[in-house]
């Protein structure tokens, strides 16, 4: 067969293509594709593909590969040291002959990533319109994630024409990124001194970095408000809006660059969108590297406050009888949002309706993403500019209808809920061993949102969740169909604040509440709410059967989610049948007359519950000042010490930066030669430390939870 036999993985190899999977940011797909799009083209370039081909991205080390047919390959990006037949090749051009052994070693020099093109092109499935690779959902490229060892990727023949001159890509350990500044700025969310910290201070590539984000460790801002109000109790929270690829997102006080496989909403404020010629920049940091940040100058109207030559966040402000305000997110994307930062479902009626009127009018949009009070508008500058969309954007808002009136439908949805679930508690437990020890929601979410809402016992927290009906406002919030969703009655809102900074890894469909908002998270990935269960899936990618017979999402926008109580066990066995169409769910049809709703609350009992919930917040709040729990500051890592060896010794070195996160043998312990004898966390993977002889675990050098080096020696082996 035509085609590469995988004989060795690499760490993270996938299967990615240009531009990625596109139109589906609404419900939490995102685009993927190349982290760094211009060495992707490059690598393409040189053998002659058109520049969007389907190619391999490697990161950190490369894949051994055995070549079925002859093949003619480019490498571009990160140097990694080529073998063919056991024999160094320059490249970064090779012809394999049919039956060669390509091995691609670790990175030589800067750089995080390379991509290796093969002429004519790799072949694979579309999945919801493209063949990247999306590793935490489970699909696109080769089959369903990165690549592992038995793989065969078929060859495609595709187009081959004269090579071209790859694009300039310098890679460096000290990077400048030319970025966008809004949609969130100065001095509504932050203090000027914020800004011009941002523009002018060092930032480190944090451990745990990877394809969904990469984490910065820098100074923390001081903020313009002491806290987010319904969204949260850190100042970075808002009301969950759309991210653009790029964005600064500030998780805290801690700022994630967020990448290709990012997520589409969230509720944190950025300062600041990676500028489009400097997006490739991101696939390229690697833990340790420096960043700084300088404004892209662009000549979009200033409706705000502006800073020096970055200009203003708000390009447009107006409308009569409810605010509206433009804000620029980058240089691809426009967030329109709609009155005060306050929770108010008529608003979000209102985006529902502008959404509708955009796509009526026909207008050339990439994605129309909905948040809490805003509308993100993604669109291509080449076809339509920002100027010209503004102008369009006037004339549809000034034909909008009422909001007050409107009638949308909906559908109750039960579903069953195991409480603290195993796998949230374990998510808990990894957070506080190895992000933030002293977090004041750990180690028990449930109390924490007790606590901080004033109510009596844990049992009256599980009585609200249970007694709500939570109205679905967004999807995609954290991936894949993932719901948004806040209590149609005021009383059930239970208010908390997000993570600081976010958790690395969340289990897929626990359920969390983060500001006034509860999700379902869609799958595996990072996260800020504060967990109190899990339930059933909510995203099927492969199976038409059952809830999901016609989309691979279970929810819809203003859907209602009841839940009911189940067991561990009984979730599990709920979640193994439901995929297949085998656990019913409950599905009532119905409408939302948000108006006859509205009518009906008891103003009086609303008013006690949000006094009593205000003066939890804010004692909270105190308690955190006082024991300085308000902020947090990554811990700073330093040179590993020299590690004496004994006599007749040989150190175990860690292979990443990362954190210790355990050992697997104690000392005394025989060890053969490629045993794991500890696992470091870092770049949101578990990396085995192996031991390079057999002997004797003589001793450990380090503690489960510490920052440590790459080479530095975290144990010591007594060799035979």
């Amino acid at each position: 067969p035509r085609g590469i036999e995988v004989l060795a993985p690499g760490a993270q190899s996938s299967v990615q293509e240009l531009p990625g999977r596109l139109g589906m940011w609404e419900v939490g797909v995102p685009p993927s594709g190349p982290m760094d799009a211009r060495s992707h083209r490059n690598a393409n370039r040189m053998v002659g593909n058109p520049p969007d081909t389907a190619a391999l991205e490697l990161t950190l080390t490369g894949p051994t590969l055995r070549f079925l047919c002859p093949a003619r390959v480019a490498l571009a990006g990160a140097a990694m040291r080529l073998t063919l037949d056991g024999v160094a090749v320059p490249g970064p051009v090779v012809d394999v002959p049919a039956g060669g052994v390509l091995a691609i070693g670790g990175i030589e020099g800067a750089g995080q990533r390379a991509y290796l093109a093969v002429a004519g092109g790799l072949a694979a499935p579309e999945v919801l319109g493209s063949r990247a690779t999306f590793a935490l959902g489970g699909f696109g490229g080769h089959a369903t994630g990165t690549l592992r060892t038995g793989d065969l990727l078929p060859l495609a023949d595709g187009p081959v024409g004269p090579p071209a001159a790859p694009e300039p890509a310098d890679l460096t350990n000290d990077w400048t990124l030319s970025v966008v500044y809004g949609p969130h700025g100065a001095p509504d969310f932050f203090m000027d001194a914020d800004i011009a910290t941002l523009f002018s201070a060092t930032y480190e590539v944090h451990y745990n970095s990877d394809r969904t984000g990469v984490r910065l460790i820098g100074p923390a801002p001081q903020w313009a408000r002491p806290d987010g109000g319904e969204a949260g109790l850190h100042p970075s929270n808002l009301h969950d809006n759309a991210y653009a690829v790029g964005a600064i997102d500030f998780t805290g006080d801690m700022p994630i660059l967020l990448g290709p496989d990012g997520p589409s909403l969230g509720g944190f404020v950025c300062p600041g969108v990676v500028a489009a010629d400097d997006l490739w920049k991101l696939g390229q940091l690697r833990p340790g590297d420096r960043v700084r940040f300088q404004p892209a100058e662009r000549p979009d109207p200033v409706a705000g406050p502006a800073y020096q030559r970055a200009g203003s966040p708000v390009v447009w402000q107006g409308g009569e009888g409810v605010a509206v305000t433009y804000r620029r997110q980058g240089d691809a994307n426009l967030l329109i949002e709609y009155g005060p930062m306050r929770l108010d479902i008529a608003l979000r009626l209102r985006v529902h309706l502008l959404a509708q009127a955009i796509r009526a009018a026909g207008l050339p949009v990439i994605d129309l993403t909905p948040g809490i009070r805003s509308l993100q508008v993604h669109h291509d500058p080449a076809r339509l500019s920002r100027e010209s969309l503004i102008a369009e954007l006037q004339r549809i808002e000034a034909r909008l209808p009422d909001a007050a009136t409107a009638r949308v439908p909906s559908r109750i949805v039960h579903l069953p809920l195991s409480w603290n679930d195993p796998q949230a508690e374990l998510a808990m437990r990894k957070y506080q061993e190895l992000v933030r020890p002293d977090a004041p929601w750990c180690p028990s979410n449930v109390e924490f949102i007790r606590r901080i809402n004033g109510l009596p016992d844990e049992a009256a927290v599980q009585r609200t969740i249970l007694d709500a009906r939570y109205l679905v406002l967004g999807l995609g919030d954290v991936y894949l169909g993932a719901p948004v969703a806040t209590p149609v009655d005021p009383r059930h809102r239970l208010v908390t604040t997000k993570y600081n900074p976010a958790r690395t890894w969340t289990p897929e469909n626990a359920v969390g509440i983060g500001g006034a908002y509860m999700c379902i998270y869609g799958m595996e990935g990072p996260g800020g709410y504060q967990l109190f269960g899990r339930t059933i899936q909510v995203w099927n990618t492969w199976n038409r059967t059952g809830a999901f017979a016609d989309r691979p999402w279970l929810l819809d926008h203003f859907d209602q989610i009841r839940f009911h109580l189940v067991s561990p066990a009984e979730l599990a066995e709920a979640r193994a049948a439901f995929p297949h169409g085998g656990y019913p769910v409950r599905i009532e049809e119905t409408v939302l007359d948000w108006a006859a709703e509205a009518a009906a609350q008891p103003r009086a009992e609303i008013a006690a519950f949000e006094a009593t919930r205000q003066a939890a917040f804010d004692a909270e709040r105190a308690r955190w000042r006082e024991k300085g729990l308000d902020t947090f500051t990554a811990p700073e890592t330093t040179a590993a010490a020299d590690t004496a060896l004994p006599p007749g010794c040989t150190g175990v070195e860690s292979p990443v930066p990362g954190s210790l996160w355990r050992y697997l043998a104690e000392p005394g312990a025989r060890v053969a030669a490629g045993d794991v004898v500890a696992i470091v966390e870092s770049m949101k993977m578990e990396i085995a430390v192996t031991s390079p002889v057999a002997g004797r675990l003589h001793s450990v050098t380090a503690s489960p939870g510490r920052v440590v080096r790459a080479g530095e020696v975290l144990a010591v082996i007594d060799a035979d």
